[in-house]
């Protein structure tokens, strides 16, 4: 699970719809069709439900474990910035 795929969810949250995901990452819809579904597979219950298209629109929402999924792979990135932080700084006041 890394930010392509937290990313690709937090999309799929926000628009409720995996097309509209792709649009905005500007990938592929079968790349981040395959992604969805390796998640789905990888977690004890499914992260994204989705209904097919046609004439009544189909769309895509995260379930609740991919809601907490999403805000766990949220946290982890807010945690890892702050621990590296204080070296990035250090390492930015060495540089011209």
């Amino acid at each position: 699970m890394g930010p392509g795929k937290a990313q690709l969810l937090g999309l799929i949250a926000e628009t409720g719809s995996l097309s509209d995901a792709v649009r905005r990452m500007d990938t592929s819809y079968n790349r981040a069709w395959l992604h969805v579904k390796v998640m789905n597979e990888s977690f004890a219950e499914p992260l994204v439900n989705s209904t097919r298209g046609g004439t009544g629109k189909g769309g895509a929402s995260l379930t609740d474990t991919g809601r907490q999924v999403l805000e766990l792979c949220r946290r982890l990135e807010d945690e890892a910035a702050q621990a590296i932080a204080a070296t990035r700084r250090t390492l930015a006041g060495l540089m011209k």
